[in-house]
């Protein structure tokens, strides 16, 4: 009896999800210089070979799982109802994450904050950035009936409502703005994008 390519798919499909949990859970608890890739297979329950045949490394597997909040992102935007305008879809998604206290908001801060204790996945991270953000964009793209080819909008909006929501959430960690909550920073930045940071 032989398996499904579709049974095939999902199998390695949960298999690579367990193995970016683990990572993400394992770098969070120990830093990533305390993450081995047999740590990481151990906890996703699998071999270390299984692990090489997902990842080359830690450091890839750990952005596996910020790379997966940008999808995420993708997938929120595409739900929004259709005659929305994007900056307000933007706008929706950005404060839906952040206030989400059990959820991506703690993923988003988590990662944030590994990422800049990592020289190493600092080094990588740009060419993960560059496949995800190109995601996001296409999203926009469709979303607004605009060429990425040639027309600024797209990757506009996307530099803007990340970096919004970016700053914001930077803002809250440090603990010095005097907002009872991220959501209230993100509408704030978004507000200041409104007005055109006169």
């Amino acid at each position: 009896m032989t398996t499904s390519p579709g049974l095939r798919d999902r199998k390695k499909a949960a298999t690579r999800a367990a193995l970016v949990a683990a990572a993400a859970d394992l770098a969070r608890e120990k830093g990533l210089d305390g993450v081995t890739a047999d740590a990481i297979a151990a906890r996703a329950g699998v071999s270390t070979r299984t692990f090489h045949n997902y990842f080359a490394g830690k450091e890839e597997a750990v952005l596996a799982h910020l790379e997966g909040l940008v999808h995420a992102w993708v997938g929120r935007l595409h739900a929004r109802p259709a005659g929305e305008p994007v900056w307000e879809s933007m706008e929706a998604i950005a404060r839906e994450i952040v206030s989400d206290p059990g959820g991506d908001f703690v993923e988003l801060c988590t990662t944030m904050e590994l990422l800049e204790q990592s020289p190493a996945l600092l080094a990588r991270r740009v060419e993960m950035e560059v496949r995800a953000s190109q995601l996001l964009v296409e999203a926009i793209a469709e979303r607004t009936g605009t060429d990425p080819r040639v027309d600024l909008y797209p990757s506009l909006v996307r530099y803007a409502a990340v970096s919004a929501m970016k700053s914001a959430v930077e803002l809250w960690l440090a603990g010095t703005s005097g907002a009872t909550s991220p959501e209230e920073l993100v509408l704030a930045a978004f507000e200041q994008l409104r007005q055109g940071l006169s």
